[in-house]
């Protein structure tokens, strides 16, 4: 999972967004912590609306496999409660995108 934001992140922010998005990611069935790979990118130039005075941030969610519409709807939804609670950007100021692959590699070979 990767986040991208115009905002600077603490290390106590960062550490807050660990440990929720290692529960959060649970929402996709079959997913879980234990194969979580996180990255923050803060302060990074970011513009939405034409505007680039506003906290925005833009989360990646790469999955091997897929998941159902519904288990999506739920973790964007915690992941836009996050990006409010921990970083104060607004749900309407944060995009989310999934992508799916069966082609992911770990420890020198392919699932």
């Amino acid at each position: 999972m990767q986040w991208k934001t115009n905002v600077s992140i603490t290390s106590a922010q960062e550490e807050t967004l660990r440990a929720a998005l290692g529960e959060a990611i649970a929402l996709i069935p079959g997913k879980s912590e234990s194969w979580l790979m996180i990255s923050f990118e803060p302060e990074t130039h970011m513009a939405f609306r034409g505007r680039a005075d506003e906290p925005v941030a833009f989360i990646a969610v790469d999955l091997y496999g897929g998941a159902p519409d519904a288990a999506c709807e739920k973790l964007t939804a915690r992941l836009c409660e996050l990006a409010g609670k921990v970083l104060g950007i607004a749900a309407d100021h944060v995009y989310v995108r999934y992508l799916a692959t069966d082609q992911w590699g770990w420890n020198g070979a392919n699932f």
